[in-house]
């Protein structure tokens, strides 16, 4: 039985970004519960509006880049603004500068948004790809996207991690034979994401999603 209790009123507005990739029924759903009143749309001038916008993502880097292209200048606006930006799986990865996934596949370079410099990196052939199940969260570092998740579960569906060129943008690590960052953000903190589904990672992603919402709402 969950023993999450939603709270009894919204506490922030998120539009969560419909660019084509993203499970945006369930990420609506646990940021609903978390006491956001959800927008899901692909219209720029709903991001000033919001509280805090949420970039979903499942699929490949260059898709998920190609089909975000229009909404890069505002996404970056809003970032660069200091308000809330919180990517999930490829949505975080797209907040990197580049990843391995384009020249893995032959489709050469190609250019995350950037808010978080580095890139994304394959796991090592000794790895079975994609890494797909629940791990545990280690905090390295304080922030208030990671409140009360130290050594909690995580469900993660990936091939490609989050290699940040400043050491300090990792939050969180996990460990597939590598210790990977489970949870990156910017300098400002401001803009941040985590590898895994918080939507599908039971009491613990309900607790980083409430995080987010609360971080929302004191911003």
């Amino acid at each position: 039985m969950s023993t999450f209790e939603p709270p009894a009123e919204t506490l922030a507005d998120v539009v969560l970004v419909d660019y084509g990739l993203g499970n945006l029924r369930s990420a609506t759903r646990g940021l609903e519960r978390a006491g956001a009143s959800v927008e899901i749309t692909d219209d720029p001038e709903a991001f000033a509006a919001a509280d805090g916008v949420v970039l979903p993502g499942v699929g490949a880097f260059r898709e998920g880049m190609e089909n975000a292209g229009p909404l890069r200048e505002a996404l970056t606006e809003h970032a660069d603004a200091g308000r809330p930006l919180f990517g999930i799986c490829l949505g975080m990865q797209m907040l990197l500068t580049t990843s391995e996934e384009a020249d893995h596949e032959g489709e050469g370079e190609v250019t995350g948004l950037d808010l978080v410099p580095g890139t994304n990196v394959r796991f090592g052939v000794d790895r079975k790809v994609p890494h797909m199940g629940w791990n545990e969260l280690e905090v390295t570092r304080d922030h208030p996207i990671v409140e009360g998740v130290e050594g909690e579960y995580a469900y993660f569906v990936h091939s490609y991690y989050a290699e940040p060129s400043d050491p300090e943008a990792v939050v969180a690590t996990a460990d597939y034979g590598v210790d990977f960052p489970a949870v990156v953000a910017n300098e400002a903190g401001n803009v941040f994401g985590t590898q895994f589904h918080p939507e599908k990672s039971g009491e613990t992603g309900l607790r980083i999603l409430r995080n987010f919402v609360e971080y929302c709402a004191e911003r």
